[in-house]
């Protein structure tokens, strides 16, 4: 009887012990059970990120009103940097004007987007004539210029190549450029590089994710 008895202790220890165990192990493996939600990716640029580019960082250049220029007056603003001419026949007008377009797309954001046009031929490319060429395509452009040692200067330091090609006349000439937009966010530094023929909308979803209408991955600091 005593073994008996002691026997049905053992068992009711080894059952109480299994419970507690049970017990506290539930709450683990049910949480376990529940997956965590996945964080939705941010937004990626549609054109080709460039960002911690290591050239096309700044400019000191002049507007066509003769006001001195740099990337730092237009901090707080996203800036799309276009290189061309006024004579252009074809590349330069039908980029500005989907520059244009893009502004329209924009709406009320398109108040904290900057375009700026910067001359490759500033011995025809006057003041007066950017004044007039630059604002057609929207009154906000504004076209940049300097002296020939200057733009030289700009172009190289944006990696850009511009050449004279002579006319079938006796002085005329054309400019062979590179072109291209450079997109930059409102702290002024370079993050897109997008070809003259990229799609409307890639240009309105690239400024959109640049001016935090929608949100892309922090930006690494160097």
């Amino acid at each position: 009887m005593t073994s008996m008895r002691v026997i049905s202790a053992v068992l009711a220890a080894a059952l109480a012990c299994a419970g507690c165990q049970e017990k506290s192990t539930a709450p683990a493996q049910q949480a376990a059970s529940v997956a965590a939600p996945t964080p939705a990716p941010a937004p990626a640029f549609t054109n080709t990120d460039v960002t911690g580019l290591g050239y096309a960082h700044d400019f000191a250049l002049r507007d066509f009103n003769g006001a001195p220029r740099t990337m730092a007056d237009f901090k707080g603003k996203a800036v799309v940097i276009f290189f061309g001419y006024t004579q252009c026949p074809d590349v330069c007008p039908t980029t500005m004007h989907d520059l244009g377009e893009a502004m329209k797309q924009l709406g009320p954001l398109a108040d904290r987007v900057q375009v700026l046009f910067i001359t490759v031929d500033p011995e025809r490319d006057t003041p007066q004539l950017l004044s007039q060429y630059v604002p057609a395509f929207d009154k906000r452009f504004l076209g940049l210029t300097g002296t020939l040692p200057e733009i030289d200067k700009t172009a190289k330091d944006f990696h850009v190549y511009y050449q004279k090609v002579p006319g079938k006349t006796k002085g005329s000439y054309s400019m062979d450029h590179t072109a291209g937009l450079y997109l930059y966010d409102p702290e002024g530094r370079i993050r897109v590089f997008a070809a003259n023929t990229a799609p409307l909308d890639s240009l309105v979803h690239d400024l959109k994710i640049l001016l935090g209408t929608e949100p892309a991955a922090p930006v690494a600091k160097t």
